[in-house]
């Protein structure tokens, strides 16, 4: 069983329920490891564990068809379920694949002001655009605690690696102290980042690795994850029409997925309509990238206007860039034989899209919003952040080169600007106004 940090949210969903009654609901990607974390909390927690999967146990969801009263419920649901007990006050209903049943996340709301059953529910589709909105009866409102789980970030992976937590200590306090980490363990750190790079973090993908050292069975096991996300992408319903594909948009969802790894390998990694068709316009295809967006598969980083906070309020809505959600599932996207070139260092065309991405999904999941900064003449900043109130530049090196637009924004009176990020395959230093920290620090950026 893996370490996940969202156990730490769930304890604080636990916590809320002193305040008000809410249901659990965490959303995600299909296997990001919902289900697992959720029964080792509920066997940890309860006494009695109800658990419904709606996408096996189809014949469930004609149970809140009807009027939704809970009584009603957990009679029909105790006998279609004789080994379940539903004893008040000592009892969670686990509500899996939600998205399967959307009646029965209208049903929150009753069993939440009735008050004797907890319920935890996960879905990998909640909150799709159009996605069951003719069959629900309603959304819950001010009745969910929802929370969005995502794959496995650097330091989980580590820990299922059996990387000891004083290690992981030593490096965070490097990293707090701006003190260089020792070279050899720098270099292991690096090296179990590139491999990371490689995984990705995906459990079942990890759980194979840890078991194997395989990396040709981990690729095709990221290639079957990600053919069943396409199958996925035929559920996505018509707003207008009931249970029926919009074939249309499901194409332009298609076209943008499989564009994502030629939009991040030019140099400038703006996302770009003509890449996909050179007539495409951008309001025929923008509804298709939020979707993706929704769907937890990809992060968007809006290009800002001004240096200035608040930082949303710069944000250009028609310029960003999309990265892939897990860089392990982009790495499988690429050509076989990609992690070889990462493991030994002979990236080429590749070599920043792999590495922004890694960052890009690493401030994702500290619940950053992604910006970057570029100007016409040829200045471009990869990331743009708020770290302690200020604005702070963040640069993505393979390597410790030079970073022209970056020295030139922290230089120029200009820019308000005075503090600067940059990661490298290289040691912790500080240079007048920029900290430079390895690659596989950026889950520490916090």
């Amino acid at each position: 069983m893996f370490k996940r940090k969202i156990m730490n949210e769930i304890l604080r969903w636990e916590d809320s329920l002193k305040i008000k009654k809410r249901a659990l609901v965490i959303k995600g990607l299909r296997q990001v490891g919902k289900t697992t974390i959720v029964k080792q909390y509920c066997k940890e927690k309860y006494k009695n564990v109800v658990y419904i999967n709606f996408m096996e146990n189809t014949s469930l969801k004609k149970i809140f068809d009807h009027d939704l009263v809970v009584n009603d419920i957990v009679r029909d649901l105790s006998a279609a379920l004789p080994n379940s007990k539903f004893v008040p006050n000592e009892t969670v209903i686990i509500f899996d694949e939600l998205q399967e049943c959307s009646n029965a996340r209208s049903a929150i709301k009753p069993f939440m002001i009735d008050g004797r059953y907890d319920i935890i529910a996960t879905g990998s589709l909640i909150g799709l655009r159009g996605y069951n909105k003719k069959k629900s009866k309603g959304v819950p409102t001010g009745f969910e605690y929802t929370i969005t789980m995502y794959p496995m970030d650097f330091e989980e992976y580590l820990l299922a690696k059996g990387i000891s937590e004083d290690l992981l200590e030593y490096v965070k306090n490097c990293f707090l102290n701006k003190e260089k980490v020792s070279d050899s363990l720098n270099i292991f750190f690096m090296n179990y980042f590139k491999e990371y790079l490689c995984v990705g973090g995906m459990p079942d993908v990890v759980d194979l690795f840890l078991q194997t050292n395989d990396l040709n069975q981990v690729y095709d096991l990221q290639r079957t994850i990600l053919e069943q996300y396409k199958d996925d992408f035929g559920k996505h319903l018509d707003e207008n029409e009931e249970e029926t594909i919009n074939r249309i948009e499901l194409t332009r969802i298609m076209e943008v997925y499989n564009s994502i790894p030629n939009q991040l390998a030019k140099e400038n990694k703006k996302f770009k309509y003509s890449e996909i068709d050179k007539n495409a316009r951008a309001r025929e295809y923008y509804d298709s990238i939020m979707w993706l967006k929704e769907f937890g598969l990809i992060n968007i980083c809006h290009n800002l206007s001004h240096l200035e906070l608040p930082l949303d309020a710069y944000k250009k809505e028609d310029e960003f860039k999309i990265y892939f959600a897990d860089t392990g599932l982009f790495v499988a996207m690429l050509e076989k034989g990609t992690t070889n070139h990462i493991l030994n260092g002979n990236l080429k065309i590749y070599k920043g899209a792999i590495f922004e991405n890694i960052i890009a999904d690493a401030f994702s999941k500290l619940g950053k919003n992604l910006y970057y900064y570029s100007e016409s003449v040829g200045l471009e900043i990869d990331f743009v952040s708020k770290f302690n109130d200020e604005i702070t530049l963040i640069e993505v090196k393979s390597r410790n080169g030079n970073a022209r637009s970056l020295e030139k924004v922290l230089t120029s009176d200009k820019y308000d600007v005075h503090k600067a990020i940059k990661l490298i395959d290289g040691n912790i230093s500080v240079k007048d106004k920029t900290v430079t920290i390895p690659l596989y620090m950026a889950y520490l950026l916090n």
